[in-house]
């Protein structure tokens, strides 16, 4: 916005045109003259807004998979959220990484080149807890040591399936097929592209209870050249729109969840004792149950009543031979 001007301003600038101190061909020649915008050869922008912005909602996609994965396989709260998404030359990247690091260095077939996913020592050594059936880490400082051999083959295992889910995110875009090639703890042995080369730096933060740390993703601009054309806002919402749900992935969808697992329970009867009688039980005590021994129990899927049955024995254990299967809306008593 152009700065206006006060009542003194202008009566002076009038006063200097009738003077001739101030020429007025001058300043249309000054109007006419074509701005130059200095560019930093050393720092070439290779990548436009748009596409920027483009790969941030790619991978707002990936860090709500990551997420869903993280909760599930370690079974605790986690939280992945996309902090920044900038474009900057590699030499930036690489001295902003400290020894010892953790790099993942993934080859995204069919794009020709390598691409770094570097992982911060907090999240790795709190997931590689979390399976280890360890409990929460108490000492809150960052873990500055080499990961073990044992550790590296986890890391390898937790970065296989991060990728599988990039491999989801990039679908409206380009089927990825990506693969890593080997872990690397010394970003000087990390050299996938020249110091000057353009880069854009996608920046996730991984929260994993009272652990917090930041996930990298390094995407050099001659690996995603040949996409991004497809790098359009306007493009990927429409392809998300027209994208409808195959044959093929509904009978996927169906082949994994007959393998999802159930908890199944039946209540061969009830009974209520005062707590002085609870106290007062030892072994080789009678507890008489409501049911009859000809009467059906009620069988239940995941605390929801589903069957009912007689109880018996099958190859001298306990079981249940289911009489009826109730739906919604019947009557489940009696």
């Amino acid at each position: 916005m152009s700065e206006v001007l006060s009542q003194n301003e202008i009566d002076e600038l009038l006063t200097a045109l009738n003077t001739g101190e101030v020429d007025v061909k001058e300043i249309e020649d000054e109007q006419g003259e074509k701005k130059v915008r200095k560019y930093d050869f050393k720092r070439p922008d290779k990548f436009a807004k748009e596409q920027l912005k483009t790969l941030e909602n790619i991978h707002e996609n990936y860090s709500r998979l990551l997420n869903n994965f993280l909760s599930g396989y370690l079974r605790t709260f986690t939280e992945v959220d996309v902090l920044s998404t900038q474009s900057l030359i590699f030499n930036e990247f690489s001295n902003s990484i400290s020894n010892p690091a953790i790099l993942g260095i993934v080859k995204l077939e069919p794009l020709d080149g390598e691409v770094i996913v570097e992982l911060s020592s907090d999240v790795v050594f709190t997931m590689i807890e979390r399976v280890l059936g360890g409990g929460e880490r108490n000492d809150k400082s960052s873990i500055n040591r080499s990961l073990t051999e044992i550790e590296i083959s986890l890391l390898k295992s937790f970065l296989k399936r991060f990728l599988g889910l990039m491999k989801d995110s990039w679908e409206n875009i380009i089927e990825l097929n990506p693969k890593l090639i080997d872990i690397e703890t010394n970003s000087q042995f990390a050299q996938i592209a020249s110091p000057t080369e353009s880069i854009a730096l996608i920046t996730l933060n991984i929260k994993i209870n009272n652990s917090e740390g930041m996930m990298n993703i390094c995407l050099p601009h001659k690996v995603i050249e040949p996409i991004l054309p497809n790098l359009s806002t306007k493009l990927w919402f429409s392809d998300m729109s027209k994208k409808k749900v195959t044959d093929e992935q509904k009978t996927e969808v169906k082949k994994q969840l007959k393998k999802s697992k159930l908890a199944l329970k039946a209540i061969i009867g009830r009974t209520t004792i005062s707590v002085q009688e609870l106290l007062n039980i030892r072994p080789g005590d009678v507890m008489v149950l409501d049911n009859k021994t000809d009467e059906q129990v009620e069988v239940y899927v995941d605390d929801r009543l589903t069957f009912k049955g007689l109880p018996g024995k099958s190859k001298n254990k306990l079981a249940v031979k289911i009489q009826q299967c109730l739906e919604e809306g019947d009557d489940y008593s009696g």
